[in-house]
């Protein structure tokens, strides 16, 4: 579920069976699952190599479920006000704030997402 190619064959093949890719869902914050989330920024990472590298209507949106109750919450430039090493800071649909902690991921030379 980290990798760009792999993401990319299996949006396909949900299409080839009618099925729509509608959510990339940033793994909740629950306790025993951090082994098996995916980076904030591997996401974007994702996102970036599909848009433009696939039909539009086989990218998915890249969501992350507010912690505390906020909805899911596209995760767009537009969206995202700010990320550090500590955390990725973005507003949902009615401009409250949240803030969505990267715990053990950091951000390296790999991903500089936040500069762009």
């Amino acid at each position: 579920n980290d990798d760009a190619d792999v993401m990319k064959a299996l949006i396909h093949r949900l299409l080839r069976m009618r099925v729509r890719p509608y959510y990339i869902y940033q793994c909740d914050l629950i306790t025993g699952s951090a082994h098996l989330r995916a980076s904030v920024c591997k996401g974007l990472e994702i996102m970036k190599k599909l848009r433009g590298h696939t039909t539009g209507y086989a990218v998915p949106q890249y969501v992350i479920d507010a912690p505390g109750g906020g909805g899911k919450v596209p995760i767009n430039p537009q969206y995202i006000t700010k990320i550090d090493d500590e955390a990725i800071h973005f507003r949902n649909f009615e401009g409250k704030l949240f803030r969505y902690p990267l715990k053990s991921f950091t951000i390296d030379d790999e991903c500089r997402c936040h500069e762009q």
